[in-house]
């Protein structure tokens, strides 16, 4: 009697599948900056992405750019991200500067 799992001599759907782990197509590579990181532009900056690039901050334009809360944020500073997490909103805020959500 043959077992249930046998495939008829075929190479098994097991040993056939890929074993590397899964990967969605749909997820977003998000480029992380810290709030600490922002000290390289000063007081009273206007920071967009470009000005992340030039000063090698992340990577690229064309991918979405998190800002995330760790670190002090400069005095003033003017921001346009992504996306923000609320603590990272809270202590430029607190500085006395603003973020700004773009699409």
């Amino acid at each position: 009697e043959t077992p249930a799992y046998f495939e008829g001599g075929q190479n098994p759907l097991t040993r056939s599948s890929p074993k590397r782990g899964f990967h969605s197509l749909a997820a977003k590579d998000v480029q992380i900056v810290n709030t600490g990181m922002l000290a390289r532009f000063g007081e009273g900056a206007k920071v967009d992405i470009a000005a992340l690039v030039a000063r090698g901050l992340v990577r690229r334009l064309g991918g979405p750019v998190k800002l995330l809360g760790n670190g002090d944020a400069p005095r003033g500073i003017r921001l346009e991200v992504h996306g923000a997490s609320e603590s990272a909103k809270r202590k430029v805020e607190e500085a006395g500067g603003s973020v700004e959500i773009v699409a």
